[in-house]
C-alpha cells in the first residue's frame, strides 16, 4: 500500500529542507525560525505545529543535511569507481572538490558546522555527534583492507580541516590550491598502491 504524505508532512519536510540548507550556509546562529518559515511561505506561528523548539528543528535539519550529504557521497563514490577510481580517491576528490568552496549549503554539515557544534544545546550536540560518527563510518567504508584502525579519524579530520581552511581563504586560486594539496597528500598517505 503506497501512502501519500499528508499536507502537514509535506510542509514539515519543506521546513526541514530549508533549514538543512540554511544551517550549512549560515551556521546554527544564522538560522532563525521566522526566516525559515518566511522562506517556506509560512507564518511564524505555524512553526510550533511542527516542532517543539528551534533546537528540535535544527537537530532534524542537521540529520537531513547529513542524509543528503551521505547520499551524494555514495553516488560520487559509485560514479568514481565506475570510472576506475578507488573508493577512497572518489571520496576524497568529491569531499575536497572545488565546488564546495562556493556552495557550502550543499556540502558536508560537519565541515560547515564543526566549530559551532560543541556550543549547542544537548539535543543539537547529540545530532552533531551522530553526524561526526557517520562521517567516520563513511571514511572507514572506503579505506583499503588492512588500513590502520585510526585512519578514519585522521582522514576525516584532514578532510574537514582542509575544507574549512579553503573556505576561509575563499573561492579563489589560493583556496583551490589548498584543496588540491590536501587531496594529493591524503591520497599519497592512504590510498593503496595499484596492483
Amino acid at each position: 500500500m503506497d501512502l501519500q504524505p499528508t499536507r502537514k508532512q509535506l510542509t514539515h519536510d519543506r521546513i526541514v529542507d530549508t533549514a538543512a540548507r540554511a544551517i550549512r550556509a549560515t551556521g546554527f546562529h544564522g538560522v532563525g525560525v521566522a526566516d525559515i518559515m518566511k522562506q517556506c511561505g509560512l507564518t511564524h506561528g505555524g512553526f510550533y505545529a511542527h516542532f517543539a523548539s528551534r533546537e528540535a528543528l535544527l537537530a532534524e535539519a542537521l540529520e537531513r543535511a547529513g542524509a543528503e550529504s551521505r547520499e551524494r557521497m555514495r553516488e560520487a563514490v559509485h560514479s568514481g569507481m565506475a570510472k576506475g577510481s578507488s573508493p577512497l580517491r572518489a571520496f576524497v576528490e568529491n569531499y575536497l572538490a572545488d565546488r564546495h568552496l562556493e556552495a557550502p549549503e550543499g556540502g558536508c554539515p560537519v565541515a560547515a558546522l564543526a566549530s559551532e557544534m560543541p556550543r549547542q544545546a544537548p539535543e543539537l550536540r547529540a545530532a552533531a555527534v551522530d553526524r561526526v560518527k557517520a562521517l567516520l563510518a563513511g571514511v572507514a567504508s572506503v579505506l583499503p583492507p588492512g588500513s590502520a584502525k585510526e585512519s578514519p579519524a585522521i582522514i576525516a579530520s584532514q578532510l574537514v580541516g582542509a575544507l574549512q581552511l579553503a573556505r576561509t581563504v575563499g573561492d579563489n586560486a589560493q583556496g583551490r590550491a589548498l584543496l588540491a594539496a590536501s587531496r594529493e597528500s591524503l591520497l599519497a598517505q592512504f590510498e593503496a598502491p595499484a596492483s
